[in-house]
Formats: structure tokens, sequence, C-alpha cells
């Protein structure tokens, strides 16, 4: 785990998150690297809303995908980052603008093949849940 990396800069303040992960609105409450978890907060904006006034799927897919990510990220050693090669999102409730609150951990790290795990929630309720396969690469 490498402390000075752009990750733990962004969590830090340091370093502003890149803009895929600012327009999602995040923003990071607690990240334990030893562990491999994570718990973000997201910014469901009006403009992510379908035409019945729910938050659209893919935006729900990219907080999932912007919680489990950095659970990994923080465990990474300088030089290597983790591309996301499997993402499976599951859709239990419909979520509406407003906060939204993910929790991400690393459910098993092997050499280079990776096992996330992650839960959205709105209102203390569980909007959708994901699992998702990473590979640690080499930069």
């Amino acid at each position: 785990m490498d402390k000075n990396s752009f990750f733990w800069k962004m969590v830090d303040g340091r370093l502003p998150p890149p803009p895929c992960a600012k327009t999602l609105g995040i923003e990071f409450a607690a990240v334990d690297g030893e562990r491999g978890t994570v718990e973000v907060k997201f910014e469901a904006k009006p403009e992510f809303l379908n035409p019945v006034g729910n938050v659209q799927g893919g935006f729900l897919a990219a907080m999932l995908d912007d919680t489990m990510g950095p659970a990994l990220i923080a465990t990474l050693d300088s030089g290597e980052f983790a591309p996301t090669v499997n993402l499976n999102v599951q859709f239990h409730r419909p979520a509406k603008a407003g906060p939204l609150k993910g929790i991400g951990r690393v459910v098993l790290r092997g050499k280079e093949i990776c096992q996330l795990s992650g839960e959205l929630f709105q209102d203390d309720k569980i909007v959708a849940t994901a699992t998702a396969t990473a590979i640690i690469r080499k930069m």
C-alpha cells in the first residue's frame, strides 16, 4: 500500500478526484487500506434521473464501481492499478436525487485477480448491490 499514490492524495484532499468521480459527487467517508474497505458518499443530481424521476441504473452502476474499485486501490503498491474486468449489478429499489452511501470491500485478493463486493444505500435502505472482478496490473 502506497500512501503517496494518487489515490491517497485524493482521499486526503491533496488532489481532486477524476472528472468521472467528481460528476458522481464522490466523497470519501472512510478508507481502510489494510482491510480493503471503503465507505463513500455520492450525490445523485437531477441530471441523473430518468423520465419517471428515478436515478438511471447506469449511474448507480458507476457509483458501485467507484465504491468497490477504491477498496482495492487502497491496497495497491506504487506503480499498480486495477481495472474492473467484470461488473455485476442488482437493483433492489429506485433511488431519487440526493445523497447515497456506498460500502465496498475486497472479498478476495489474489496476486492478480481480485473479487470485490459493494452496496449502495439511500435513506438507510439498500438501493443496489454489486460484485466485480478486477485485475492488478503494473503501470
